[in-house]
């Protein structure tokens, strides 16, 4: 296992910058549109990625790639959305039922069939998302449910990555989904800016027009996508790691993550059925993805 520590030492950094940047997503949320940041953001990312990727970054079954990345467009519009209502240790504990989703369209999809041990897995972590919604409480919203749909968008494109995908380097699929953010922002900051608007619907993270930026703001968006090449090469290089199954279930240390910066951003406090419940899915989480026959359901296939 020579590649293990370094695998090790790249994902813990990536997962921490994962967190952080959801962090200031949410921060930002009242002030400047998402499509805005994810086009100031790819400029600046995709000249990037182009260089790493060698200028290389044409790819045979490119409608397959499309389709990879219209699944994580899909992912972040129904994350990003949840982010200001509700906390962040709530919203990444409700995404990181993933590995779930994953087992369950891995054996539909592939054909990969669920042993026992992942059957009473999924129960677990089922379990534990039901400790967090707590769908008959007095206190449950409907929000949480956006990051639990986020989930199943991310598996889904994990299992048609390794389906149809596995040719493509992950730099040159970080390349066309930088390229899917930049097209989507583009036209949703076209037609909003053209007026567009939904009567009724006041929520500036989605629906609010292209504003001037401040020097502190261009900081921002440069901070930003420092953190999302570092997040791309850092996961890129962890899951060379003969174990990427071990890489993997290091990623739930984003739940810890998420709670250090809601505290730090927002000064958020999970309360204790929350932190029971992300451990549930935690355990569930990583029991699925350490069978060793399920090394399609590593996240690397999908980032």
């Amino acid at each position: 296992m020579p590649r293990l520590p370094q695998g090790v030492l790249a994902i813990i950094p990536a997962v921490f910058a994962m967190a952080l940047t959801d962090a200031i997503f949410k921060s930002w949320s009242a002030g400047i549109s998402l499509w805005q940041i994810w086009v100031l953001r790819s400029l600046v990312v995709l000249p990037v990625l182009y260089v790493m990727a060698g200028g290389r970054v044409r790819v045979a079954g490119a409608g397959w790639i499309a389709l990879r990345c219209l699944a994580l467009i899909l992912m972040y519009l129904t994350m990003y959305p949840a982010l200001p209502l509700i906390d962040m240790s709530l919203a990444g504990a409700a995404f990181y039922t993933a590995p779930l989703f994953i087992a369950g369209l891995s054996a539909l999809v592939l054909g990969q069939r669920i042993a026992g041990l992942q059957w009473l897995a999924i129960l677990v972590g089922f379990a534990g998302l039901l400790l967090i919604v707590r769908p008959f409480g007095l206190a449950f919203t409907p929000i949480i449910l956006l990051p639990v749909a986020a989930a199943f968008c991310y598996a889904c494109a994990a299992v048609l990555t390794r389906a149809k995908c596995m040719g493509a380097e992950p730099v040159v699929m970080g390349f066309w989904l930088n390229v899917a953010f930049l097209v989507t922002g583009g036209i949703a900051a076209a037609l909003l800016q053209s007026g567009l608007t939904l009567r009724g619907v006041d929520f500036p993270f989605l629906l609010a027009t292209w504003q001037p930026l401040a020097p502190a703001d261009w900081a921002v968006i440069l901070f930003l996508a420092v953190l999302m090449t570092g997040v791309s090469i850092g996961v890129a290089h962890a899951y060379k790691s003969p174990q990427p199954a071990v890489i993997a279930t290091l990623e739930y240390a984003y739940m810890i993550f998420a709670i250090f910066w809601g505290f730090v951003f927002f000064s958020e406090v999970p309360d204790l059925w929350t932190i029971l419940g992300m451990a549930l899915i935690a355990t569930g989480g990583a029991a699925v993805l350490l069978v060793p026959t399920r090394p399609s359901q590593a996240r690397a296939v999908a980032t």
